[in-house]
């Protein structure tokens, strides 16, 4: 409708998404947050596990065919420019990497080959976060962004287990995803966090029912492991990576593991990797505030802005009181769906991945006032995953797999109160919605892996670390966060002074040519350069 892929997309690569509260699972507090006795992502293989015979598997690339729903459905692929098709096919891997003779899984996988066979370097392999996003649909999306890239490498991306075709881990039905993101994620009252609370219990339900043998499996390690597995498969000495958002905390730790098998890599828009939960939570708010921030700023600038306002303050008082507004008493929406206060916010936070959908933003925020709440809940649909015929893809649900076989912490309803003024207070529009995300993980039938993820790599080859001071979703300081724990002369920092989730696609010329030619010709930038 009003979307586009390329917005979904860029939507999909934050670490914890703004929907998030409500895509994970929680129970009531009552038990102080206790972890099941049940699996632990961290258990199920050691860091020198291998993964067999099928390092010598022979991949069957095929034309693509149409994302299935789970990836988001849509069309094939089209060409590249020049005529180049997009191929795909599957690549098996362990389910448990301690058992790499057992039980495997497919992996979907996508392709485009390098135009110059004479100086093809190996295989790109991109990931663009989420945890959730299907690289197998998003890649062609943003295909011709990467197409100098494609002069020396075959761009590959992939489905990382648990996402799309790669055994795409499913929760609740499209019927009750319908009615979960109706409902309130702002609680005010002890009804409506009962009701937040008995929703997110059914949720989890729902996922241990449907994927309950997965859960334990589909963690940030395992995947890592899969992408070497996949540069084995592929040919490769050396893994060629560019990670986008999570897919920067996937790149971290694969350094980690393995990084004698580095070769050239790229984190653009980068989870900081010092910060649990609670700091991550809190510094996305605040990275989305600065992003709404400038939004404002932007509007009350200019005579032909749509909303009232004289001032950035002024215009983001408004809003609040549209929010506001919208708490129980909601606008017409599409067909007979109606706008709510948490989807008009999913719905502001959607458009805020990118200074080129502010415009959208403005529209959506001036129609719901007059009662007219479509674009607005198109736009949360965007970032919710949800088609025009009503069906979901499985983002959702991934992210919250991923992240609880990741994180160990579980937020009881009381700590999680105890946070909220500190969520308020770091963004008035989005603060109290990321906060109650902190019970996300609280009742997850699998135990998490870490604290926080270890990204040292010692040995590693150089791999260029970007920061956008303009990110609503993965806030600036952690890209100079993540450059400093991979290690001296590893980590090689450089700042886009821009809008938007990530630098590269921003349409900078000094960040593309420095990732450019770090990764066709070796050409190390600076550590420190600035691009503005």
């Amino acid at each position: 409708m009003w979307t586009s892929p390329a917005l979904r997309a860029a939507a999909l690569a934050a670490t914890a998404t703004v929907l998030l509260p409500l895509a994970a699972c929680s129970d009531d507090g009552d038990d102080g947050g206790a972890e099941r006795s049940t699996p632990s992502a961290a258990s199920t293989a050691a860091p020198t596990a291998t993964a067999g015979e099928l390092s010598s598997q022979k991949l069957d690339w095929k034309p693509c065919p149409a994302p299935n729903q789970a990836q988001g459905s849509g069309t094939s692929p089209s060409p590249l420019p020049g005529g180049a098709s997009w191929e795909c096919s599957f690549m098996d891997a362990p389910l448990d990497y301690a058992d790499p003779d057992g039980r495997t899984i497919e992996l979907a996988l996508i392709r485009a080959a390098a135009r110059n066979k004479d100086r093809r370097i190996g295989s790109l392999i991109f990931n663009f976060g989420g945890p959730g996003a299907s690289g197998v649909a998003t890649l062609p999306s943003f295909g011709t962004d990467y197409d100098s890239l494609r002069t020396r490498y075959d761009l590959v991306s992939f489905d990382p287990r648990g996402v799309g075709r790669s055994e795409g881990v499913e929760c609740s039905d499209d019927r009750t995803l319908d009615v979960r993101y109706e409902q309130d994620g702002t609680p005010d009252d002890a009804e409506e966090e009962k009701a937040f609370v008995e929703d997110q219990k059914s949720y989890i339900a729902d996922c241990e029912e449907n994927s309950g043998d997965e859960l334990p499996y589909v963690g940030t390690t395992n995947a890592a492991r899969d992408m070497d597995l996949l540069r084995q498969v592929l040919g490769d000495d050396k893994l060629y990576y560019f990670g986008i958002s999570y897919g920067t905390e996937l790149g971290g730790v694969y350094a980690h593991l393995y990084p004698e098998n580095v070769g050239r890599a790229v984190l653009d828009a980068v989870v900081d990797p010092t910060e649990g939960s609670l700091e991550s939570s809190l510094g996305q708010a605040e990275g989305f505030q600065l992003a709404l921030d400038n939004f404002t700023a932007d509007c009350a600038e200019r005579d032909d802005c749509k909303l009232p306002g004289a001032t950035s303050r002024e215009v983001q008082d408004w809003i609040a009181d549209l929010l506001a507004g919208l708490d129980g008493r909601p606008v017409p929406g599409l067909g007979e769906r109606e706008l709510t206060q948490t989807q008009a916010t999913t719905g502001i936070a959607s458009a805020l991945y990118s200074q080129e959908t502010w415009p959208l933003l403005e529209q959506g925020l001036d129609e719901a006032d007059g009662d007219n709440g479509g674009l607005l809940l198109a736009l949360a649909d965007s970032l919710n995953g949800r088609s025009e015929d009503g069906r979901y893809d499985n983002s959702n649900a991934a992210n919250a797999a991923v992240n609880c076989a990741d994180s160990k912490e579980r937020f009881t309803l009381e700590q999680t109160r105890k946070a909220l003024p500190r969520f308020r207070e770091a963004s008035p529009v989005f603060g109290e919605y990321l906060g109650w995300g902190l019970m996300s993980c609280t009742g997850w039938p699998v135990a998490g892996a870490w604290d926080t993820p270890d990204v040292s790599a010692p040995g590693s080859a150089p791999i260029l670390v970007i920061g956008n001071t303009g990110d609503p979703a993965t806030p600036y300081a952690g890209a100079k966060a993540m450059a400093a724990e991979l290690g001296r002369g590893v980590g090689i920092e450089l700042t886009y002074k821009g809008e938007g989730h990530g630098a590269y696609n921003g349409g900078n010329t000094c960040v593309q040519k420095a990732v450019d030619g770090y990764l066709l010709e070796g050409k190390v930038p600076e550590s420190g350069t600035v691009c503005g």
